[in-house]
């Protein structure tokens, strides 16, 4: 049977034409038959040619179609053969059913075909089953970025190596900007001699020049007790894998002259130009400084920090020049608000109760009103007997005001002052510090990321005992007008004597005469004893909490309450605090849930081990002795293992971090 597709066909303005001049050739044949039968003659050539024209084109067409049909087909599959992308199908069980010659490259033998999909990477799989469209992964030297078509069972290999070479290099090429500041140089070197002196800059200047060199900075000094250094990205996450050693080398060469120097460091990094890079550090250096110094802040264009160091106590250099200064303004700030309003911390302990009281003295004697934020509902047993005690003087308790009410009191005016924190979510009211633009910070805590915005005044001191010293040394400095009541001497002594263990932690000369002060003014030593006083319930309670006690790396204390059992924070401090004095123990850690349904953990050590910063790797903070958290959304088992977890690498990376 002929093939009707493949005959030539006329196209149809063609067929109108001849139906045209078959018409009009009927016409002539009528009325002229010869003059019809020439032109008849003419049109059966004219329709012969077309048709032969007709079919040359269609066979030129097919043949033109059948080559590049052929030249497609063939530079698909070379294409699909010889192309530098991997091109991979596999089966439902996510085994490699066919691979193109370049995947086949990177097989042990001569073909992929029958391996799982995890010979080139382990997480190509979980990423399938999660439905993930695309991956990076490594195999051998390459980096692929991997199409997945989860439906046709196929991936697409693109090799981006010299893509992934290009961006670490920009990224390992940033510019790094280091201030380093020697935290007590006035200090130790103001009896020292010409001579001692020049020693003194000359070993230290070595150890950093030597270190600078080894490490590929570039460091200036710029003044007596600071310098600059000047790196990329990859050289500062080399410094990160040594834990900044340079802060051990120079606290060990002053241990052998018996001159406790040391440094700090602060450090901007990120995409940003070189101006607010150095403001970065800037910034950084004073977070360090301000955490107590010996520690190095790293800080990047997205605010998070990152803390090394911080190991020794700080050292008591605060001047009583800096507390005649800071009560000064305080007063200035305090007559020129509508009002005082006053926070501690929620929980309240006796430090920030009786500084809160302290400060509400200085209100009043300066003639301004001022209130204190207590929320009754948030009274630990802790502070409990204080604040029944207050409560028999209405003179103070008339100013204790609840949250919620504070509110309404709050004007733009107002001077907000926040004692024992530094922390926004730390407070009984956060919406309060957005009412008002004159706030004040007074703490005793090594400064962490978190902190109030735009305060107009800081007294942050890390070597001070306790925010209750800091408050009476700001009381010495007061008009003489109003003097301090017995019972606000007492809560501030007693805040100092809770903070300090009874004179036997962080306790400085500048404490003693703060307790000496207190003591003129009528602070009773036996009253601050009632307030300490605890039940014989909660005694036994935390005496079952300390036969769960298990010993962690040999000297680490890990008491952890049963599930479904509640201790307050007071309770799992003091738990901590009676682990430390049993022998052998350096550090306590204490477990328990926490009414709110959060998990408390209290930590407590001697100084070898910075409780610091282990507790902030969980969200909390404190000091190098004493320091806590609270988790939310876990359970107490977890955070156990977390907890475990953290003092491991703690101490397997590394003294610090």
């Amino acid at each position: 049977m002929p093939d009707l597709q493949n005959k030539p066909k006329l196209s149809s303005h063609l067929w109108i034409i001849y139906l045209l001049s078959i018409i009009l050739l009927g016409v002539i044949w009528y009325y002229q038959w010869v003059l019809g039968l020439i032109m008849t003659f003419f049109l059966v050539a004219s329709f012969y040619y077309s048709m032969r024209s007709e079919k040359t084109l269609l066979n030129k067409t097919e043949e033109y179609i059948s080559t590049l049909s052929h030249r497609i087909k063939k530079v698909g599959e070379e294409a699909l053969l010889e192309m530098p992308i991997g091109i991979i199908l596999f089966n439902e069980e996510h085994q490699i059913e066919w691979a193109n010659p370049y995947m086949n490259k990177f097989a042990e033998e001569d073909t992929l075909v029958g391996e799982p999909l995890s010979i080139l990477s382990d997480e190509l799989i979980p990423m399938i089953k999660e439905n993930k469209e695309e991956i990076w992964i490594q195999v051998d030297r390459y980096e692929f970025q991997t199409s997945i078509k989860k439906e046709e069972r196929l991936l697409y290999l693109f090799d981006r190596t010299r893509q992934s070479e290009i961006q670490s290099l920009y990224y390992n090429e940033q510019t790094v900007i280091a201030i380093i500041f020697l935290d007590n140089y006035e200090e130790i070197t103001q009896n020292m001699d010409d001579t001692l002196k020049s020693q003194l800059n000359s070993k230290v200047t070595s150890v950093l020049n030597n270190w600078s060199h080894e490490q590929g900075l570039y460091l200036k000094r710029t003044s007596q007790d600071r310098f600059l250094a000047v790196g990329t990205k990859e050289i500062l996450q080399q410094l990160e894998k040594t834990k900044f050693d340079i802060l051990d080398e120079v606290r060990e060469l002053n241990a052998e002259q018996n001159i406790p120097v040391t440094l700090s460091l602060g450090i901007g990094h990120g995409y940003m130009d070189l101006p607010t890079l150095g403001e970065l550090a800037q910034s950084s250096l004073d977070l360090a400084l301000g955490r107590g110094g010996d520690q190095v802040a790293i800080k990047d264009d997205s605010g998070k920090v990152r803390f090394y160091g911080g190991k020794t106590n700080p050292m008591e250099k605060r001047t009583r020049v800096r507390a005649r200064v800071i009560s000064h303004a305080l007063i200035e700030l305090v007559k020129g608000s509508d009002n005082v309003i006053i926070m501690g911390h929620k929980s309240p302990d006796m430090d920030s109760l009786g500084a809160a009281i302290g400060i509400l003295n200085i209100a009043k004697t300066n003639e301004v009103e001022g209130h204190i934020v207590f929320d009754s509902e948030d009274v630990d047993t802790g502070v409990y007997r204080l604040v029944e005690a207050i409560k028999q003087k209405e003179e103070i308790w008339d100013h204790f005001i609840d949250p919620e009410d504070a509110e309404a009191i709050t004007t733009s005016r107002s001077l907000i002052v926040v004692v024992d924190t530094h922390k926004p979510s730390m407070v009984p009211n956060e919406r309060l510090l957005t009412k008002t633009e004159y706030k004040v910070v007074i703490d005793h805590h090594r400064r962490g990321e978190e902190f109030i915005e735009n305060p107009t005044l800081v007294y942050m001191e890390p070597y001070a005992s306790s925010t209750a010293e800091l408050v009476t040394e700001l009381l010495e400095y007061q008009p003489k007008g109003l003097k301090l009541k017995m019972v606000e001497a007492t809560a501030l002594l007693a805040g100092i004597i809770v903070d300090t263990k009874s004179f036997t932690l962080r306790t400085g000369s500048r404490t003693f005469d703060a307790a000496s002060y207190l003591r003129s003014k009528g602070a009773d030593t036996v009253l601050v004893q009632q307030f300490m006083k605890e039940d014989l319930d909660l005694y036994i309670r935390r005496s079952k909490l300390i036969e769960k006690t298990q010993i962690y790396r040999d000297n680490i204390a890990i008491a952890k309450a049963d599930s479904g059992e509640i201790f307050g924070p007071v309770v799992i401090a003091q738990t901590a605090d009676t682990l430390l004095t049993m022998s052998g123990v350096s550090a306590s850690f204490v477990i328990s849930e926490r009414k709110d349904g959060r998990i408390g953990i209290s930590a407590r050590s001697l100084g070898d081990v910075n409780v610091q910063v282990i507790m902030e790797k969980m969200n909390g903070g404190g000091h190098l002795t004493n320091a806590a958290t609270q988790i939310e959304d876990t359970t107490i088992d977890d955070a156990e293992i977390l907890l475990r977890d953290i003092l491991d690498e703690y101490y397997e990376g590394g003294e610090t971090e």
